[in-house]
Order: C-alpha cells, then structure tokens, then sequence
C-alpha cells in the first residue's frame, strides 16, 4: 500500500517541465507550499490527459495535459454514498474491479511526487521508512480518477493511486509499492491512444537499483505533523526523542 508521501516544491518544476512544459503555467497558480506529510482525504496534485473525459471519448486533436486537485480516495461513480474510498488500487487487477475498470480505461492520471513513506512492523510498534530515488530526482504515482455525483453538492473529483508488488528494496517494509513513473512512461500512461496491454507494462516494480531507503524518527506517524522534521533519520536522533519513541 501507498497511504503516505512527501512533494518536495524545489523537485516538482523539473519534473513537471520534462513531462508537459506548457503545465508550467498552471503550476505557478497552485500551492507553493512542500508537504512532507500527505495523507489520504486530502487534496492531491495531479494530471490528466485534457482528452479524457468523463465519458470516455478521445479527442482527435493531440493530447495535452492539466493540472488538477483531486481528492485522495477514489469513490466510483456509482457508488451509493462517500464512505468506502479506494486509496490505492492494486495493478494486477484494475481491468476487471467493477470500482476501477472504468477509470483504467478512460481516467489516468500521474500524481507528482519525491518520497513515499511504508511502516514496518515490530510488534505492536510501526516504523516509518522514507522511499525516494538514489538521484534525488522526482517521480511520478500511476493514479485512476473519477468523478462522483455527489446528490448533496457539486461532483467530487477523487483518486487512488496504482499499486504493484515490491521490488527487492521495499519488500523487507512491505509486500506492496506505488507504481513508479518516469516522464516517458507517464506520457505513455496519460494518452488515451495507449492500448491496455502497453499499460500494464508500465506497472511493474521499480528497477532494484532506483529507490535508496532511510528508517525514521515517528514524527510521520502523527498526521499533524508536517515539516522538514517528518524527514529525520533515526539514527540521527537522541535516545530520548519522543518522536523516536512513539510518544
């Protein structure tokens, strides 16, 4: 599972400028802000293709791409009600899930990114591990969205993000990782063109040799935190730190 990540401002432009530079422009009117803490229920930043609509029907000019506020937690059109989103969507199976069929087909997204957080578990205490690329560089979530028809107010756009099995670096934390996207496999994701079979290619675990790992204090596990400090390494901090400890 993906259930947290960090979006760290002074990564996102290259990324954003390698993948669409004419999204640069959208991106100076949004937040400015790094977030070192995102969580599910909250606003993401994503693309999507302007050629998929809701619909499905693939417009025959080239595609381009937009800049939108997604919220994390995907709710299927025809859901009944908000209470069960889908945080992440498991690769394998995204063809035939009634929740994310869909969407796989016509609804891609990427989800900008520079770090994802798994726990791993010690008896009855969970330890955070910061995942990010060994170059520093940014990445990409493979992500699914749709639109709810929300009976009581305006439609709700929400998102999952895909996940895949874990590659040799992740596995010891978790069995699970968010498929990672480079520009060019993001293009290929984003375009309507792309026939299924493409698609799946693109989900697969990430290169062994992409994703350096680095335990951390507990400062991530309190949703209320979000700072520089969620990125401390615990074995940089004292003893004592209530952080460390989980108080």
């Amino acid at each position: 599972m993906c259930t947290r990540f960090v979006l760290e401002q002074d990564r996102l432009r290259a990324l954003i400028a390698a993948l669409d530079p004419a999204s640069l422009a959208q991106l100076a009117a949004t937040t400015n802000a790094t977030r070192y803490n995102i969580a599910p229920g909250t606003s993401l930043l994503a693309l999507r293709s302007v050629a998929a609509r809701s619909t499905g029907d693939v417009a025959r000019t080239p595609a381009s791409n937009a800049i939108f506020n997604p919220r994390w937690g995907l709710i299927p059109s025809w859901a009944r009600d908000a209470t069960r989103p889908s945080v992440n969507a498991r690769a394998e199976s995204l063809a035939e899930r009634p929740a994310f069929r869909d969407a796989f087909r016509h609804r891609r997204c990427v989800v900008p990114a520079s770090a994802f957080y798994e726990w791993e578990a010690r008896g009855r205490s969970r330890h955070p591990w910061l995942f990010r690329r060994r170059d520093g560089q940014a990445f990409f979530f493979a992500a699914l969205w749709e639109i709810w028809p929300a009976l009581d107010g305006a439609p709700l756009e929400t998102c999952a993000l895909v996940t895949t099995a874990a590659n040799p670096t992740v596995a010891p934390i978790h069995d699970r990782m968010p498929a990672l996207l480079d520009t060019q496999a993001a293009h290929l994701w984003l375009d309507p063109a792309t026939p299924p079979a493409a698609l799946g290619a693109l989900l697969q675990p990430a290169a062994d040799d992409l994703l350096a790992s680095t335990e951390l204090i507990r400062r991530i596990n309190h949703l209320e935190h979000d700072d520089p400090a969620c990125l401390t390494p615990a074995s940089a901090a004292p003893p004592d730190d209530q952080f460390t400890l989980g108080l």
